[in-house]
This record gives structure tokens, C-alpha cells and sequence, in this order.
């Protein structure tokens, strides 16, 4: 074999290899079809979520991220979001007949999501929410692209439950947010023993305590200052978006087993109605010991509230006396 044979056989391999490097650094499915990913010079800035007819948007206003331009957001359901917008991967390819069984037969609306880094659009894409697989979605660019489902890498939940037009979702899990000078009365109603029901006033730092028959003498001032406290932060643990209209129903229709009222010194009112939660465990429905569904006046959605932080504000009429 010739020198020359042999350095242009040469030339072709190196070639070659170099552009099987080159080519396995790209996308099999075509960037333009499969890229979800953000990659913003500095930082995303803003997102924007259609549905239907309904948007919303996420902006930073200095360090600070706003629902809508205006109102506060809960930081830990925009920064999860960020995150997942930075490092969204494809976990695998949607052939057509499973998109067609999944998506279009169920007539699913896809969500449309924006991406920014100031007035730059970073990326756009299509999320199609769905139980079909875990990951909670199948995604597409456009409506004609390839679909496919996506994750991020070290969480195996459903990152597709995320993008959601559902302004609930993006407000703070919180119940009560007041500071005792803030209240001007509490009315606490115990439906199952209607003898430790109890209501305070406030007027002016001047307290009175009061059960089902009238005012009541004896109890110590120091332990109601101390329960009004415990409206200073008063969390849920999130909505109850899974149950459907008829288990709301069913909730709604019971009766509640607390329902506690405040009032604020500028007209307020806060009411906060509480059920029991029930689950299944080896095929039988129980109540669950650790949780309780509650709303409040503002919405008719459930949501679901651990026992340890509403537990600071049932009490019997036995709290606010010495021991």
C-alpha cells in the first residue's frame, strides 16, 4: 500500500471519528424538536403560562418574584420551577399513537410556557399534564414537533404538575399571617363539644375570655396573649387539587369538626373551617391522624393542613387557666 493510500485512509478515519464526536454531542431527535432546556446569560426573569384562555405570569422585581406584576408569590414553587426550566431533559420519545391514545383522545390542552431573561425569549414549549407516566407530562416544542417525555435529572416526581395556570398554586401556603395587635377578636367553635368552644376580644390590649354561657373569670391574660400569637404564622401543606367536584361534595356536606373566625382591627374577617381527612390503608377507609382538610371563606377549594401546625390553635377552655 502506497503512502499516500495510507495517509488519506488515515485522514478519512480521523475525519470520520471527529465528526461521530461531533454528532454525539447533538441531539438525536434535532435541536430545534427536543431542546427544553433554558440557558439564560445571567438568570431567567420571567415566565408566562397559558391554557385555554387563562394566563398568568412569574416576574422578578428585584429580589423579589410577583404573581401577575402585583402579588407575592410562594418562593418555593417559583425556584423548584426555575430549577426544572435550567436542567429539563428528554427521558424518552412519545411514538404518535401513544401521543394520539394519551393526549388528543383525552382532549388535553396543553399548557403553553414562555421563558425570559428580560425582554428575550429564552425558549418556549408545550406541556401536556398527564397520569400516563410518572414524570407527570409529554412535552413538545410546537403543536407539530416531536413530543416527548421530559424530566429532571435526580427528581423522579411529576415536574409536569408545576406548570399550572392555577393562581392557588403560586400564592403562599398560608392560613393565618396576623400579629396579635392585628386581631380584634378570635371565635373558636368546637362542633363535637360545643362546652370548649371559646371567643376572645382585644380592645385596646383590654382582653376578654368567653365561653358558650357568657364571660369567664379566673383564666390568666399571659396565656391569651401567647394564643394570639400563634396567628402569626399558620401554614398548609398544599391544595387538595386531586379530589374531584363530587368528594368536594362530600367534604362540604359533613360537619366540620372546628371552625375558627378572626376578625382584624381593620374590619377583616378570616374564617377557617376544618374536616376530618380520610385515607386508605390494606383496603380500608380511616381517618387520617396526621392531616385535616380545611378551606377559608376567600375560595371554595379544599386544602390539606398537618395537625402539628394548626394544633397550636385548638385548645380547650383549660389552656387559658393556671395550672
Amino acid at each position: 500500500m502506497s503512502k499516500k493510500l495510507i495517509i488519506s485512509v488515515t485522514l478519512t478515519i480521523i475525519g470520520g471519528l471527529a465528526l461521530l464526536l461531533i454528532t454525539r454531542g447533538r441531539s438525536p431527535f434535532g435541536k430545534s424538536n427536543s431542546s427544553f432546556a433554558s440557558e439564560p446569560e445571567h438568570e431567567i426573569t420571567a415566565v408566562e403560562l397559558s391554557q385555554g384562555g387563562k394566563s398568568i405570569s412569574l416576574s422578578k422585581s428585584g429580589n423579589e418574584w410577583l404573581l401577575n406584576g402585583k402579588n407575592e408569590t410562594r418562593k418555593t414553587a417559583v425556584f423548584f420551577m426555575l430549577s426544572i426550566l435550567e436542567e429539563i431533559k428528554i427521558k424518552s420519545p412519545v411514538s404518535p399513537d401513544l401521543f394520539r391514545q394519551e393526549i388528543t383522545s383525552a382532549g388535553i390542552e396543553p399548557v403553553r410556557v414562555k421563558v425570559y431573561e428580560n425582554r428575550h425569549v429564552l425558549k418556549s414549549f408545550l406541556v401536556y399534564r398527564t397520569r400516563s407516566n410518572i414524570y407527570g407530562n409529554i412535552m413538545k416544542i410546537k403543536r407539530k414537533s416531536k413530543p416527548f417525555i421530559v424530566y429532571m435529572p435526580g427528581f423522579e416526581g411529576n415536574i409536569g404538575s408545576v406548570f399550572t395556570t392555577n393562581e392557588l398554586y403560586w400564592q403562599p401556603y398560608t392560613v393565618f399571617n396576623l400579629l396579635p395587635s392585628e386581631i380584634s377578636s378570635v371565635n373558636f367553635e368546637n362542633t363535637g363539644d360545643a362546652s370548649e368552644s371559646f371567643s376572645i376580644t382585644n380592645k385596646g390590649h383590654y382582653f376578654t375570655l368567653s365561653g358558650e354561657n357568657g364571660e369567664l373569670s379566673g383564666w390568666d391574660t399571659s396565656r391569651v396573649k401567647r394564643y394570639l400569637t400563634y396567628f402569626v404564622r399558620i401554614p398548609f401543606e398544599t391544595w387538595d387539587f386531586e379530589s374531584d367536584a363530587e368528594d368536594v361534595k362530600l367534604v362540604r356536606d359533613q360537619e366540620p369538626l372546628y371552625r375558627i373566625s378572626v376578625s382584624t382591627v381593620t374590619g377583616k374577617k378570616i374564617v377557617l373551617t376544618l374536616w376530618e381527612k380520610w385515607k386508605t390503608e390494606n383496603g380500608k377507609k380511616v381517618a387520617d391522624s396526621d392531616r385535616m382538610l380545611g378551606k377559608t371563606g376567600d375560595n371554595d377549594e379544599l386544602f390539606i393542613i398537618r395537625y402539628f401546625d394548626i394544633d397550636p390553635l385548638i385548645k380547650k377552655k383549660s389552656y387559658f387557666y393556671p395550672e
